[in-house]
Formats: C-alpha cells, structure tokens, sequence
C-alpha cells in the first residue's frame, strides 16, 4: 500500500484538531487517525492511480460507484450522495497561450474527512490550505469549510481566465478595423465563442451544487458553514453575466466583421465593372475594324487611324474620370 513519504501522486494529507494541524497521516494509518474525536482529515491527491484510489477507498469507506468516477475523470459538474458522505466534481480552468486548458477537482466530503482528487490543468490547494489553517477558529468548522475554501478557489481563478478570453477579444476587435477582415480573425473569433460556450458549461451547475450544499446535508456542511456557498453562488452568477456580455459583443463583433467582408467585395467588384466598362470600348473599336468588309471608305483616308486611336483614348479617359468621381474606382 502507498505510502504519504514516497507517493508523489499524495499532495498533501494532515489531520487536523479543533483547527489545528497536528501532523501529517499515513496512508497506511489513516483509519487509525479518523477514529480519533473531534479529528477530521484533509487529504489532497493529484491524479492518483487505481491502488491508492484503492486504499483510499477502504480507509473512508467511500462507494465504489463514486471511486470509479474519480479513477476516469472527465465527469460533468455534478453532486452526488452516497451515504454519509458526498461526492462532487468541479471542473478547473487555466489559460494557456492557445488557449483554455481544463480539469477536473472530485471531492468526497465525510463528517470527519475530505479528500480531493485534481485531474488535468488545475492549479494547487498548498495556498488554501495554508489560509485555512491561518484561520483556526474557521477550520474547526470541520471539513465543510475547507470544502467552501478550495471550491471558492476553483471559482476565484475562473476570473483571470475570462480577463485572459476579453484580452483576445479585444485585439481580434481591434483587427476587424485596422486590417482588412481575414479568415485567421474569423476564426479566431469562432474559437473564442466555442470557449466561451465551454466556460459556461462548467459554471452554470456549480450554482446548482451550491444550492443544495446551502439547503441539505447538515450532517457534513454545518448550518453556519452554508452562507458561506452562497458567496460561491453569487460569485458565479455575475461571472456568468459576464460571459452572456462578452458573448454578445463577439456576436456582433462577428457580424460587423462579415459586412466589412461584403463591403470589400462590392468594391472589388465595383472597380472590375469599372475597368471593364473602360476596357470596353477599344474592345468595340477594335472588334468594329477586325471585321472583313471590302468598303470601309475611312479606310483610305490617312487621318482615319490616328483620330480611332484617339477617340479610343479620349473615350477611355472620359469613362475612367466620371467612374472615378463616382467612386468606383
């Protein structure tokens, strides 16, 4: 079995009294340890693999239907019961620089444990464990309030990535109007919208989780623990709003840039009319002499080529200056 000294995949894991730390666990003595009163146990696993998932799973008794969830991943945001315990998926967001990397956090929440199982891009739980237990009289709240702390850190860094989707946003904005529109800016503000469709996604259930943390299982969130995932709640809601703002600025800004593309194109084909309404005209000329008539008395006349090659010019020159004055060309 596993143990905490030489399992890389085991973050961090530390027993905690009345708020207090006092010590890290074994993993081998961890049913020892959740014996002890007024003990709960934090434990923090980073994509652990099926013998620790195992062990874990016998030394707080969490359900097998929960543990399998854990082991696949690539879970949607959801709450479920099992017993005296609750299992929760949260999904993570970081920014990268092409784009949005996501994971996944699973919680099982005990009376006297909380265990978490980070999967994908996510970002670590050291500074939230450290804020909690900089704040003793709120981590004797017991596994509850260390849930609301990191679940309210996955939440917090929701909102660096949406800063990060408005930056290119704004300089996709800014290339619809300097440059002529292009497929690369096209696309780009489709990818834009496909992540701001997934960042929606996994948002909108976490108020839903938050709701029933707030209105059930006393037995592992206490009462005056529950105001505290309304914060969440909130939280979610005005970066959701956020979202609906930027994707309605995208929308348009997708639309303006499809009528600068149909501007464009009727200048183009504005000015090949132009240009063939000009070449017209020698073309007429040309095609009128090209012809093989026998009596063409300006034929023998020695000014006729010089004066068709002049009306030709003038003809020309003419057209180009009143399409020019229009704005065609």
């Amino acid at each position: 079995m596993p143990t905490l000294d030489n399992n890389n995949m085991i973050m961090k894991g530390a027993a905690y009294l009345h708020g207090v730390s006092v010590g890290e666990v074994d993993i081998n003595r961890i049913g020892e340890a959740i014996k002890q009163p007024d003990h709960f146990i934090w434990l923090g696993l980073r994509e652990p693999d099926p013998d620790l998932l195992s062990a874990i799973q016998n030394a707080f008794g969490l359900h097998e239907l929960a543990v399998e969830d854990a082991r696949t991943a690539h879970q949607r945001p959801k709450l479920e019961e099992y017993g005296d315990s609750l299992f929760i998926v949260l999904h993570t967001a970081v920014l990268a620089n092409d784009g949005i990397e996501f994971g996944e956090t699973h919680f099982f929440v005990g009376r006297q444990f909380l265990v978490t199982v980070r999967h994908g891009a996510s970002l670590g739980h050291s500074k939230v464990r450290a804020r909690c237990e900089a704040l003793p009289h709120q981590l004797a709240k017991g596994p509850g309030f260390a849930l609301y702390a990191i679940m309210d850190f996955i939440v917090d860094n929701y909102m660096p990535v949406l800063d990060g989707l408005q930056t290119r946003f704004d300089e996709l904005e800014s290339a619809i109007f300097a440059n002529h529109p292009t497929r690369k800016t096209m696309e780009g503000l489709y990818e834009l919208k496909r992540e701001l469709i997934q960042m929606q996604g996994i948002i909108i259930p976490v108020i839903d989780i938050c709701n029933v943390l707030m209105h059930s299982h006393e037995i592992n969130i206490p009462k005056d623990v529950r105001l505290y995932f309304r914060d969440i709640a909130d939280h979610i809601s005005r970066i959701d709003r956020a979202i609906d703002g930027m994707r309605e600025m995208l929308i348009a800004a997708m639309q303006v840039h499809l009528t600068l593309e149909t501007v464009r194109q009727n200048e183009v084909v504005k000015r090949l009319a132009g240009w063939g309404a000009i070449v017209a005209i020698p073309t007429m000329m040309f095609s009128w002499y090209g012809m093989n008539f026998k009596y063409m008395p300006e034929l023998q006349w020695e000014y006729s080529y010089p004066l068709v090659v002049g009306g030709v010019l003038l003809g020309s020159f003419i057209l180009y200056w009143r399409l020019k004055r229009s704005g065609w060309l």
